[in-house]
């Protein structure tokens, strides 16, 4: 039950990370799923490994994201993240 419930509260979540880019919307180097556990500690007090938070590869563009959290064993949860210019 706590699992469904953290699931639902990392869904309404939209997490803002700001970074600085280049040109094209570019980051100077990338976010990667240790930087989103961090981000969302700091911000929102949930903490998350970084192992659950399922990165294809690091993000490494300004724009919206969706990340797959896997919380539980059958409790997944989808994290949107926004990247900005810093």
């Amino acid at each position: 039950a706590a699992a469904k419930e953290l699931a639902e509260k990392i869904k309404a979540t939209v997490l803002v990370i700001k970074a600085k880019t280049g040109e094209n919307g570019k980051l100077f180097g990338s976010i990667t799923s240790k930087d989103i556990a961090e981000k969302l500690k700091s911000d929102y007090k949930i903490e998350i490994d970084k192992k659950k938070i399922e990165l294809e590869e690091a993000i490494k563009s300004i724009g919206n994201f969706e990340v797959e959290v896997k919380l539980y064993p059958g409790v997944i949860s989808k994290l949107t993240v926004k990247v900005e210019q810093e």
